[in-house]
This record gives C-alpha cells, sequence and structure tokens, in this order.
C-alpha cells in the first residue's frame, strides 16, 4: 500500500511510503484533523493498492470548479497510489459522444444529467457500476437515487449505470425572516397551509408571491418546474416517470390537474405583484428582489437553492433571507416528502480495477465531505457529516435532502429536447397568459406525437 495509518495520540494520522505521489500536507484537508470521516479513508486505502497505474476523468465541470474535483481526487491518489487526471470542458456533452464513436474515451465520465447517459449506455459505450445497491445502502430516499441511474444497456437488460455525486434542490421558497415575524407568519408545513398563509397575506393587504418566467430564449421553464414539483405532490413517482418518458400522454388528467396546481398560485390576480400576465414577462433573476422591498412586493419566491447568486448584494443569508421545504399536500400524505432536483451522474466506460475502486471511493462518506467542505456541493449520503458544510444554508439545504423520501430529476430536462426545452416551456408561458390548462397539454402531446 502507498499509505497506512498509525494512531498517534488521539488522531488517525496516515504514514506515507516512499512511492506516494502527494504529501499529506498537500491535500486540502490533512488526513487526522476536523471532523471528516477519516476511518472511511483508511478502510478504503487498506483494500487497495494501483501503484503506477492512471486513469482520467471528464467532465462538464471547469475553472475553480475543476479544481474542486482535483483536490478531492488527490485522497484517492493518496490511498491508492494510482494517478488520476480530470479534463473539463464546456463541450463535453459533444465531446463524449464523439469518443463513444471514434474511441478515446475516458474511464469515468461525469454527466450534468442523466439523459445523455441514458442514451450512452444504449449503445454500449457505459459499463454498469459493480455495486448496484450502493445507493440503496449509503444515500437518503436511495431507492429513488438507483432507479434514476438505471437505463437499457446495449443487450436491452437494465442496470444501474452510474453514481449519483453532486445535487441541487429546487423544491424551496425563499422569504424574508424579518417580513414574516412583522406579519405574525408561520412556515407553512403542508400546501394546504400554504395556500391559507397565500390568501392571508393578500387579507393583510400585502402580495405572497414573486414569480418570473422570463429568461430570454428559455422564458418558461421556471413555471415547468412548479408543474413538476406539483406532479409529485399530486401523483405517484411511478406516474412521474410514466409521464417524463411519455408512458402516459402529456394531456393526461393527471398532469392536467398539476398544470392547474401551479396556476392556483400564479393566474390569482391577487398572488402576484403585477398579476399573470407580468409574471410570464419578468426576468427570473429579478423576480426575488421584491422580497427585499420596503415595504415588500411580494413576501415569497419558489426557486432551486442556486437563486441567492441574484440576490441583492448587501443581503445576508439566515438574516434577510432565508427558506423552507416546497411543502406536500396533507390529502397526499401517502405520497411523503418528494424532492425535485438536479445532479451529476459518475458512469465508467470499463471495468478496470482502479476504475471500480474509484468508483468505490466516490461512495465514501469521506468523498463527500471533502466535496462538501468546499461549499457548493450538497450530498444525500446518510453517513456525511452535516457539520462539515461551510454554512448553515448548506447545512440546512443538506437536511432537507436526507430526509426527503424520494428524489426526483427536473421533468423537462429528461423529455426530448423539442419537448421539455420548447414546447413545456411556451406552453407554460401561454397558460400563464390566458390559455386554459387541457389545451396547452393538448398541444404538448401533439407536439410530442409528432416526433416520435
Amino acid at each position: 500500500m502507498t499509505i497506512k495509518t498509525a494512531l498517534l495520540s488521539a488522531t488517525a494520522v496516515f504514514a506515507l511510503s516512499a512511492g506516494s505521489a502527494l504529501h499529506a500536507q498537500d491535500l486540502l484537508h490533512p488526513i487526522g484533523e476536523g471532523d471528516f470521516s477519516w476511518d472511511s479513508l483508511q478502510a478504503f486505502a487498506d483494500k487497495y493498492d494501483f501503484s503506477g497505474e492512471s486513469m482520467n476523468v471528464t467532465g462538464a465541470t471547469t475553472g475553480d470548479d475543476a479544481q474542486r474535483y482535483r483536490n478531492l481526487y488527490a485522497y484517492f491518489e493518496q490511498a491508492t497510489g494510482a494517478t488520476v487526471e480530470y479534463s473539463g470542458s464546456e463541450s463535453f456533452e459533444q465531446d463524449i459522444v464523439i469518443a463513444s464513436q471514434a474511441g478515446g474515451l475516458p474511464d469515468v465520465a461525469l454527466f450534468p444529467q442523466p439523459g445523455l447517459a441514458k442514451d450512452l449506455a444504449a449503445n454500449g459505450t457505459l459499463v454498469p457500476v459493480a455495486d448496484p445497491d450502493v445507493m440503496v445502502e449509503k444515500y437518503a430516499a436511495g431507492s429513488s437515487w438507483r432507479d434514476l441511474g438505471t437505463f437499457p444497456g446495449a443487450d436491452g437488460e437494465t442496470d444501474v449505470f452510474g453514481l449519483f455525486f453532486g445535487t441541487d434542490i429546487k423544491s424551496l421558497v425563499w422569504y424574508s425572516p424579518e417580513q414574516f415575524d412583522e406579519g405574525g407568519y408561520d412556515i407553512p408545513e403542508t400546501q394546504e397551509e400554504l395556500m391559507a398563509l397565500s390568501k392571508q397575506i393578500v387579507d393583510d393587504g400585502g402580495t405572497p408571491w414573486c414569480i418570473g418566467l422570463g429568461s430570454g430564449a428559455a422564458t418558461g421553464w421556471p413555471a415547468t418546474d412548479w408543474v413538476e414539483d406539483m406532479m409529485l405532490r399530486t401523483s405517484s413517482l411511478e406516474v412521474y416517470d410514466q409521464w417524463v418518458n411519455h408512458e402516459i400522454p402529456f394531456n393526461d388528467p393527471r398532469v392536467v390537474a398539476a398544470i392547474e396546481a401551479y396556476g392556483s398560485y400564479a393566474l390569482v390576480e391577487e398572488f402576484t405583484p403585477a398579476g399573470p400576465s407580468v409574471v410570464a414577462t419578468t426576468d427570473f433573476r429579478d423576480s426575488p428582489d421584491g422580497l427585499f422591498a420596503f415595504p415588500p412586493e411580494c413576501y415569497m419566491h419558489r426557486q432551486a437553492s442556486f437563486i441567492p447568486i441574484f440576490f441583492p448584494e448587501d443581503v445576508e443569508a439566515g438574516e434577510d433571507y432565508d427558506f423552507f421545504y416546497f411543502p406536500p399536500f396533507e390529502a397526499n400524505a401517502e405520497l411523503g416528502r418528494p424532492l425535485l432536483g438536479a445532479g451529476g451522474l459518475a458512469s465508467v466506460t470499463n471495468d478496470r480495477p482502479v476504475t471500480t475502486a474509484f468508483m468505490e471511493f466516490l461512495a465514501t462518506p469521506i468523498a463527500h465531505e471533502i466535496m462538501m467542505s468546499q461549499g457548493q456541493f450538497l450530498s444525500p449520503h446518510n453517513d456525511a457529516n452535516l457539520d462539515i458544510y461551510t454554512s448553515d444554508t448548506q447545512r440546512q439545504l443538506g437536511e432537507i435532502l436526507t430526509t426527503a423520501t424520494s428524489f426526483r430529476f427536473d421533468g423537462s430536462d429528461l423529455m426530448p429536447g423539442e419537448i421539455g426545452t420548447n414546447a413545456f416551456w411556451t406552453g407554460m408561458v401561454d397558460y400563464t397568459t390566458g390559455a386554459d390548462a387541457q389545451s396547452v397539454a393538448d398541444a404538448i402531446e401533439e407536439r410530442w406525437k409528432s416526433i416520435q
């Protein structure tokens, strides 16, 4: 082995052999220091020695974000003696398809979302993971993660073709704690309470919601997230998956009902600062600004975990803004606490022992904690220490992720591009500006059938 652990004092410290590629002080966090799960790294290191071997990983992440991954991979190198080369490209999706046809595949590919991985699994580019149940055993809502990584292979048989590593959360409502306190408003635990709160704010002379669908050529996508969240709160996971895969039509009554559930907030004239027509044209990046006006122009904003980057520079998390989980319907309690989001899928193109071990490394608590410690990374790993998160906001997001009973990807990202990033977007704009839900769903269904 390239490293061994000696217990010095009360701290586990790794003793390096002469063949080690790195010294402990070169690592982002010295081994044995801090509340990291060092024992999981030690257990992994005890199993493998790949001294002199190398492997390569590629993905869409570049710049400072890519360095975070290199910081992580240094621990794999330290534990095994192998060398890992990471290369990122903004044209990753095109590059990996070309490599699948012309050769030069990486050992591991990091897919920003699983749609392309599904295609490459079907043509034989990807190899099933060695442990198909690892996410079930180690992740909150683990069967959801395994299901999301399960695709038909080249032989038509389904298998698990990746490990999810890093996620984003979309089922969130942002608000101003100060404004809630002044209004005497409590955080709603159910959709019924959320609707009652919205009406109460109107009765008190306020406006409950900031909603904006504008996004240039992508205008309409924020409304698709609303509909997807509503689908998860009104129908089973099986129905959601059938909808995304077009195993039920887009104009199924359950889909129409989810669109109308979005409309129960967005189409009520008094629920937004200037009514539905302005909702459709307000840029999503500008729409939460009303939370910070005095008096507030609106009290709540449903959006993903990335939205604070568009908040005013002088506002502070926990003081000027906070968030809560977009709640389920009390009437549908059997559906649990579903979570909508996105995440990266690590997949392998071969079954080399070093590649298989690398995937095992990504499933350890320490791998998740090293990424958590660098910010902008959320983990569903049950054994990762939440105290490692760099802020209270990240920690709270992590708690929402690990207490979810199920997780599903943004459905529009998984649909064919002509539907998910075209007809669905424009259809939601049409609905928000006056078309009825049934007509919108019918039109999208006709469009989907026309491309099959």
